[in-house]
């Protein structure tokens, strides 16, 4: 990456956000929290969800109270994060993409779906 790249990140809060936005894209939407993401939620009468339990064979367990990610799915997820945070660094840092990213953000937000 440029040093003038660099110091446009200093120095540009909107430029800084909007990276953030595409790593939170590129890092974190599409991984394995995705495979998570799937299936069917409660719908919630309540609205706050207070009115649903989760029935297993030890008992019942309100769902406000229940884990939504085991502690293997958790492993799975973090090192696939970890993965593809250290992949967009590396592209980032020592590619020209890096550079070619830095000047399209101070364009233009990239992820503007996401606020």
């Amino acid at each position: 990456m440029k040093p003038e790249h660099i110091q446009e990140l200093q120095s540009s809060e909107t430029a800084r956000k909007r990276l953030a936005k595409v790593i939170a894209m590129r890092c974190f939407r599409n991984t394995k929290l995705e495979d998570f993401h799937t299936g069917q939620f409660p719908s919630s009468e309540a609205g706050d969800h207070s009115d649903v339990q989760v029935v297993s064979p030890f008992g019942t367990i309100p769902w406000n109270s229940l884990s939504r990610l085991s502690d293997a799915e958790m492993k799975t997820l973090m090192a696939d994060v970890v993965d593809r945070c250290s992949q967009f660094l590396t592209e980032l840092l020592t590619s020209d993409r890096g550079d070619e990213l830095i000047e399209q953000l101070k364009e233009r937000d990239l992820v503007p779906e996401l606020e």
